[in-house]
């Protein structure tokens, strides 16, 4: 799950985390109050999606020589007719795709004189079981620049969860940030805090750029992105509030009112498989045969007929899905269980692309019975290649 930067720094300021002070805004009125708040004379105004490059990205109803997503105001009129400019409109940046995202909320913060900016990160290192703190001394909107071109300037500190976060830890990222006597303790202060809040809030992700240096001597955390392991969120239900779903797939989220594994993707043949190793298989066997998976749908081992059904209903209500493969393995799950989803769904959506199922396992022979009496033009398929090969060409038929 992500969460909005004025959200990550409220949750970082917890930690005792330097932040500017700053003011999130649903409309134009509110991103006003919050800069009279401040105490100016400069103020930044930054649009809320859950999407980096917002500085270089365009929005897409304004003139292509207007600013980004992130702005400079040297007046509460400046901030004013930013917000007036962002709010409701489309930011189109590198992260978002062409089809951008719609701004909806504002954070205005404080101006801050900045002497120089660095990188930090944390994200879970799965080969080594570690927690990674990435730094560098280049920070700023190019990072990715800086991780394609000159990947020497980027240093990798790894973390022993086991032992936690320890002094020589600290003093490798002074030393890699260059930073020496009060600022390299600051350095080791702050990453020992990052720590602590990465590891308490079950982060997944948490990155810190720009993290600057000011002009008077301090580090601040200038912009955050955080996101967290979906399975822990039981754990923090303060960090689950946070949760915008106007920033998520509305098909992603209707699926995780099901507890479904469901990512919508760019092709054409919706999928719905149990288990995440035969979701991939069965991914890669339709891009085999020449087109292109819609979708990673997996109904877990436990799912029911309404679980099923509603997975069924996801999958149809993608305007790009041209055809259905449907793929069970019974092992837990049980194929007359699928089979009976299946043909529910089907009928109550009126089903209108191509269908074709293969199962195999528990009550295999159920199942093959209850989708060959249903009535409906399901394609029954003996194996994963056969499956493949089939759905395709009715694809292409139908077309």
């Amino acid at each position: 799950m992500n969460i909005h930067e004025y959200q990550a720094k409220e949750l970082l300021s917890k930690f005792g985390i330097g932040i500017p002070t700053g003011y999130p805004a649903n409309n134009v009125e509110e991103a006003v109050e919050g800069a009279k708040k401040l105490p100016g004379p400069l103020y930044v105004v930054k649009a809320q999606i859950h999407a980096g490059g917002r500085g270089k990205g365009k929005f897409s109803e304004l003139p292509a020589d207007a600013k980004g997503g992130v702005r400079l105001a040297k007046s509460v009129d400046a901030v004013k007719s930013d917000a007036q400019d962002m709010l409701g409109n489309t930011l189109v940046t590198i992260q978002t795709g062409d089809d951008g995202k719609q701004v909806n909320r504002l954070y205005v913060t404080d101006g801050v004189d900045i002497a120089e900016e660095y990188y930090l990160s944390m994200v879970v290192d799965r080969e080594t079981s570690r927690i990674a703190m990435i730094v560098s001394t280049e920070g700023g909107m190019d990072i990715e620049d800086v991780a394609h071109n000159t990947p020497d300037k980027i240093e990798t500190i790894t973390i022993d969860p086991a032992t936690g976060f320890m002094p020589h830890h600290g003093r490798a990222v002074a030393f890699a940030l260059k930073l020496e006597g009060a600022l390299a303790k600051a350095a080791q202060k702050l990453s020992k805090q990052l720590y602590e809040a990465f590891t308490t809030l079950d982060c997944e992700m948490l990155e810190i750029n720009p993290l600057v240096e000011t002009k008077d001597g301090e580090l601040l955390v200038l912009d955050t992105k955080m996101s967290f392991d979906s399975n822990a969120l039981y754990r923090h239900p303060d960090v689950e509030a946070m949760r915008d779903e106007t920033e998520e797939d509305p098909m992603e989220v209707e699926a995780s009112k099901h507890d479904l594994a469901y990512i919508k993707l760019d092709g054409n043949i919706g999928c719905m498989v149990n288990g995440a190793g035969l979701a991939m298989a069965t991914m890669d066997i339709i891009k085999l045969n020449g087109a292109f998976p819609a979708n990673f749908l997996d109904v877990g081992g436990g799912a029911n007929r309404e679980k099923v059904t509603a997975a069924f209903k996801i999958i149809l209500s993608d305007p790009a899905v041209e055809g259905i493969l449907v793929n069970i393995f019974g092992g837990i799950m049980k194929c007359d269980i699928i089979a009976d989803g299946i043909v529910s769904a089907a009928k109550e959506v009126n089903l209108s692309v191509p269908l074709v199922v293969r199962l195999e396992g528990t009550n295999v022979q159920q199942g093959k019975d209850i989708l060959a009496n249903s009535g409906l033009p399901i394609i029954s398929a003996d194996d994963l290649g056969d499956a493949a090969r089939k759905i395709v060409a009715q694809v292409k038929e139908a077309a």
